[in-house]
C-alpha cells in the first residue's frame, strides 16, 4: 500500500519545526498530506511576511511550532506562540502574519461531499 504522508520520515521521531527552514522575505511551506479529506502543511514565515485574507472550505487547525504569529479571523487579531493552537473555521475570512519569525503546523479538515 502506498504511503499517504510525504516529505517527512516515516517511523522516525522528528521535530516539526526542523522540516522547513526560514527564508529571508519569504513564506516557505512543505506539504505532508494533501487529499480530499485533509491537508497537512508546515509553514515558515519570515518576520513581517504573510498570507493575505482568504477563506477555506475546511476547518483549519493551526499550531505554532516556533516564534510568534498573528492570525486574523473575522477581523479579530489573535497572537499565538510556540505550543499554542487556534481553529480558523471553514468559510470565515482569515489571514496569517509573521509577527516575528514564525513556524506553524496547519491541518485543514474538509467536509465529506
Amino acid at each position: 500500500m502506498p504511503e499517504i504522508m510525504k516529505n517527512i520520515p516515516i517511523a522516525e521521531a522528528v521535530r516539526l519545526k526542523d522540516l522547513v527552514e526560514y527564508g529571508k522575505g519569504q513564506v516557505i511551506s512543505k506539504t505532508l498530506v494533501q487529499n480530499g479529506s485533509v491537508s497537512i502543511t508546515v509553514f515558515a514565515f519570515d518576520k513581517d511576511e504573510e498570507i493575505s485574507t482568504h477563506c477555506s472550505d475546511g476547518d483549519a487547525f493551526v499550531t505554532c511550532i516556533d516564534g510568534k504569529g498573528k492570525l486574523t479571523i473575522d477581523g479579530v487579531e489573535h497572537i499565538i506562540g510556540e505550543g499554542e493552537s487556534i481553529v480558523m473555521p471553514a468559510g470565515h475570512p482569515h489571514a496569517v502574519y509573521g509577527q516575528k519569525k514564525f513556524k506553524m503546523l496547519l491541518v485543514v479538515v474538509f467536509p465529506k461531499n
